[in-house]
């Protein structure tokens, strides 16, 4: 063997080690990457006083998620009424925060819903400061994780409070809220009906989107299957299932260039029924204020009939 030969042996070998213990260390990390929901942490809530509204009671609040890491949210319930009140979680969008709630949440509280959202990680009031490309991809990645977890903090602290039913609680998620929703969903068997909304799972399909792929452009195999490979663990197809017997209603756009619909189909498909999907016209929701309407109302409507249902069958067995 030349030395030429033995150089290369020796690089060869070097870089194969070095991908087997990466390998090996992403395999350990994905393998704990919910890890950290812990209900018997203390909460630490702190609540400021309501705020009224023309259509809604809006109050503040926060939580501890993981020890320590606080988690701001909002709250809007009817007016004029103490409750209890059934409740929907709502998961926000990717470049969305809290302040989401104010434009959606007229039509839950008038179906008699209470409405909370948090800032996700990264987002509203956890923003982080300006930080290089690589922080952003993984603190999204970490965003994902966290998502679920608090979203279980989130029911654990729901449960405490007087005027909401601990019974009757949903999560409705759009976007990237659909697409951590439904693993929280399946996490949290608390939560009793789920609307995904938008959403899509099977992440080399996802990464593939129109709008990726004009952002990307030739590159955009060699991305798909890179964000494939570091956000394997936070794929939804990979629990979806998990939801049932709870019912799903699943919300896709025919023409989305963000979520294809070929991933929205491939997470309808991966989950158990009981299960619906609705196809708008269009592309991603919020683009088109009519279809954006009509996707919000049959939502609320949705889980208002889920809520019937939880609500009658817990008095028949109540009655037995």
């Amino acid at each position: 063997m030349t030395r030429r030969q033995k150089i290369l042996s020796s690089f060869a070998g070097t870089v194969l080690v070095v991908i087997i213990v990466v390998q090996a260390a992403k395999i350990r990390l994905d393998s704990h990457y919910y890890d950290g929901y812990d209900a018997s942490l203390p909460l630490n809530p702190v609540v400021q006083p309501d705020e009224e509204r023309s259509a809604y009671t809006r109050t503040a609040f926060s939580f501890d998620g993981l020890a320590g890491m606080r988690v701001p949210t909002l709250m809007a319930r009817p007016k004029g009424a103490p409750g209890p009140f059934p409740c929907v979680i709502f998961l926000h969008g990717i470049g969305q925060k809290k302040e989401f709630l104010d434009e959606i949440a007229p039509g839950f509280v008038e179906a008699g819903f209470a409405l909370v959202s948090s800032d996700q990680y990264t987002r509203g009031e956890r923003k982080l400061p300006k930080s290089s490309r690589l922080d952003e991809i993984l603190a999204l990645r970490r965003r994902a994780a966290l998502t679920v977890i608090e979203t279980r903090r989130l029911v654990d602290y729901l449960q405490t409070r007087p005027d909401i039913y601990p019974d009757r609680i949903y999560l409705a998620g759009a976007s990237f809220g659909a697409i951590t929703g439904s693993t929280a969903a399946a996490f949290e068997p608390r939560i009793q009906a789920v609307v995904l909304t938008y959403g899509g799972g099977n992440l080399p399909v996802l990464l593939n989107s129109k709008q990726a792929a004009a952002q990307v452009g030739p590159l955009i195999h060699l991305a798909k299957y890179a964000g494939a490979y570091l956000f394997a663990p936070s794929d939804p197809i990979l629990h979806v299932r998990e939801i049932s017997p709870r019912p799903i209603l699943f919300q896709s756009g025919a023409d989305d260039t963000l979520v294809p619909p070929a991933s929205g189909r491939a997470l309808f498909d991966a989950a158990y029924g009981p299960k619906d999907i609705t196809w708008y016209p269009g592309d991603h929701v919020g683009l088109d204020p009519v279809t954006t309407k009509l996707v919000l109302a049959e939502c609320v409507s949705w889980l208002k009939s889920q809520d019937a249902t939880v609500v009658l069958t817990a008095a028949e067995k109540k009655a037995k």
